[in-house]
């Protein structure tokens, strides 16, 4: 597609061989294939270790945003832990700058609503559903900010959103999505949840130990692993116990 803000993504040069990076399965798919995005809505699915959330907030910061969350503008920090990953990538983009922006990132999002009341002027709680986040559950305020400050024609990477989600909450976020797709927006989303990921027309690539692969929701481990706890649950406990020596 023409008009995404984030076309590709390139490892533009070696990670070395000792940075812990380099043995992550979604730089080794790197080092031969570029990353490139088919679609508006993009989900990166995959166990735990293959890099997922490295890369999008590789992304993220390669894209202009604070690396613990937010927009192009924040500029806080309460702590340099983010990957070094992104200096060893190139971001391909579109021909058009998005409008609007944000990093939504579970884990420090906490960091990002003390930043917004620190900085509100009497008006910026406005674009945050008109009261601090902090005054909202975990799940609303994730909602709120979606709602309320994702406003079209712009480039949005969310990590692990449903973390703090609810499934009927999931369910609004997918038509959050909907809505911001119709108007012009990319999304990045890293995700464990087999709910997001039947996105109707989602670009959904799976990093494994073996690469990187397009794929169907329902070839996913997470699905498939899901659907069988919940249609039997006694076998897989019986199988879990068993394994763990019960």
């Amino acid at each position: 597609m023409d008009d995404l803000f984030l076309s590709e993504i390139r490892l533009e040069k070696p990670v070395p061989a000792e940075d812990y990076l380099a043995a992550l399965p979604v730089v080794r798919h790197l080092r031969h294939t570029p990353l490139r995005f088919g679609g508006r809505v993009t989900l990166l699915v995959g166990e735990n270790g293959v890099g997922k959330s490295t890369l999008v907030e590789a992304a993220a910061v390669g894209m202009g945003f604070n690396a613990e969350g937010g927009t192009r503008n924040f500029s806080f920090s309460t702590a340099e832990t983010h990957s070094a990953l992104y200096r060893y990538l190139n971001f391909v983009r579109g021909p058009y700058r998005p409008r609007d922006g944000f990093f939504l990132r579970a884990e420090s999002f906490y960091n990002v609503a003390s930043y917004v009341d620190a900085v509100d002027d009497g008006t910026l709680l406005r674009s945050y559903g008109g009261k601090s986040l902090h005054d909202q559950s975990h799940g609303e305020s994730f909602l709120s900010l979606v709602r309320s400050r994702f406003g079209g024609r712009g480039f949005y990477i969310l990590d692990e959103p449903e973390a703090a989600l609810s499934p009927a909450s999931q369910l609004e976020l997918l038509a959050h999505i909907r809505r911001l797709e119709r108007d012009g927006s990319q999304l990045l989303i890293a995700t464990h949840s087999p709910i997001l990921m039947t996105y109707p027309g989602a670009e959904l690539l799976e990093i494994s130990v073996e690469g990187v692969r397009k794929a169907d929701y329902r070839d996913t481990a997470h699905y498939q692993l899901t659907r069988r706890m919940l249609e039997n649950p006694a076998r897989m406990y019986r199988l879990l116990f068993e394994e763990n020596g019960e």
